[in-house]
């Protein structure tokens, strides 16, 4: 076949073709929900992408965003004969004109029977918040350190912030209310298993219990050593969910399978990112991404033999989820809550809790 473009550079060719034959087409359901993805109207980028800043991180440096259309177009081409919604969100950098973004994305979604997710900005009052929550289509809320105040040289600025710093109490006050959907990045370099972290949850499920939790990339744990540090520590909390979006680490999902359970866990990509071509070594506590790309963070390369065997990361990342669901035995029922029922239920909870009001 000939290459169809995705997003950005990264093209779908043979090579998906063949895998997603033979490693997905058999066991994925007919339905899915990919409840982390993001959309953005690229003309509402006030700052213009810079090398400077492509080379700060290497998720800067193969995103490019992705307008809804592109959305809706990639899906038929990386999701044959499957029936497909998302949970969407503008890209929480303040270089974007977040507000109308917001907008963007709560219109694109409407209009294909999606739900969208807006972008908090901490400084907002309580009726912003409120008014942002009314808002027909939006069912939550997206809270991201990089949105307290930007710095041109790094996106990190804050990663060793609190998470009531960027998700304040009287913004979950409003959320709690309304019964709100929240899927939360956590922030320090430690990641989720930080000790603030897991209080700060703690507290969050103690005090907002009707908040709809969901903590994105299983908390960023995307090596095994974090995971067996973190999710063991949340485990006890039923109504306490995670989103699996941008891990690639089979070993990583088959922990959450075991401690969590299927019922707790919403299938998510992470894209425009993860159509990125390559794959993902674990080396204890860090990971390396390898691509075919001509990219600045690519500089461990692999041989032109195996570098042409690579799919997309996405497709590597659902590999990892069949693995471990097949090792720890997910029926049939288990592997459709991941991929569709448990994000169709917080959707509905989230949605019937607005008609209420």
């Amino acid at each position: 076949m000939k290459p169809v473009a995705l997003n950005h550079i990264w093209q779908y060719t043979d090579v998906d073709a063949a895998f997603w034959a033979e490693h997905i087409d058999p066991w994925l359901p007919p339905r899915i929900i990919d409840a982390h993805v993001h959309l953005d109207d690229p003309a509402l980028r006030l700052e213009p992408m810079t090398d400077a800043r492509r080379r700060q991180h290497w998720a800067a440096e193969v995103f490019e965003p992705m307008p809804g259309d592109t959305a809706d177009r990639c899906d038929a081409i990386v999701y044959p004969h499957r029936q497909v919604r998302h949970v969407g969100m503008a890209s929480p950098d303040l270089s974007y004109d977040v507000l109308a973004d917001n907008e963007y994305v709560r219109s694109e979604c409407r209009k294909r029977g999606w739900h969208s997710l807006s972008l908090l900005l901490p400084q907002w009052p309580a009726d912003r918040v409120a008014a942002e929550l009314a808002k027909p289509g939006v069912i939550g809320l997206k809270p991201y350190y990089a949105l307290i105040s930007p710095d041109p040289n790094t996106r990190d600025k804050h990663i060793e912030a609190g998470i009531f710093d960027f998700l304040p109490h009287h913004a979950l006050e409003v959320a709690n209310d309304r019964c709100a959907w929240i899927t939360l990045h956590v922030p320090h370099a430690d990641r989720l298993g930080h000790p603030d972290n897991i209080r700060q949850i703690r507290e969050i499920r103690r005090r907002y219990p009707n908040v709809i939790l969901v903590i994105a990339h299983f908390g960023r744990c995307y090596t095994e050593p974090h995971a067996r540090e973190a999710l063991p520590q949340l485990a006890d909390d039923p109504n306490l969910c995670f989103d699996n979006s941008a891990v690639l680490n089979p070993a990583v999902h088959r922990l959450a399978l075991k401690l969590l359970g299927p019922k707790r866990i919403l299938y998510g990509t992470d894209n425009p990112i993860f159509y990125m071509r390559g794959r993902r070594q674990w080396l204890g506590r860090r990971y390396i991404n390898h691509t075919s790309a001509n990219l600045h963070f690519n500089k461990v390369r692999e041989p032109p033999d195996v570098e042409a065997k690579y799919t997309l990361y996405m497709y590597e990342a659902l590999r990892a989820i069949k693995q471990a669901c097949d090792e720890v035995g997910v029926d049939p029922d288990g592997i459709d809550a991941i991929f569709h029922g448990n994000a169709d239920r917080l959707i509905a909870s989230a949605s019937d809790a607005r008609n209420r009001e």
